[in-house]
């Protein structure tokens, strides 16, 4: 797998995760999964795809950004439902 398609992939993980968090209370339990679950995914993909421990800057900046247009998707379907 390259470095490419990985981090469309942690992308794409997160952004369900993203959309859970927007609606949780944050600090909450439910905010602290939403964060936390995809990552051990996330490191098994990397170690799987068999590169190695530079990539992961890239990949918590592609996890950060998942989780934010998830949450961005979430308040446009709120606005949208209002």
């Amino acid at each position: 797998m390259e470095l490419n398609e990985l981090i469309l992939i942690v992308f794409l993980l997160n952004l369900p995760f993203g959309y859970m968090r927007s609606k949780a209370t944050r600090f909450s339990r439910q905010w602290m999964m939403a964060i936390h679950i995809p990552v051990p995914f996330v490191f098994l993909l990397r170690v799987l795809s068999g590169l190695n421990w530079t990539v992961i800057p890239l990949l918590v900046l592609s996890d950060i950004a998942g989780q934010m247009v998830g949450g961005k998707l979430r308040k446009r379907d709120v606005e949208k439902l209002t």
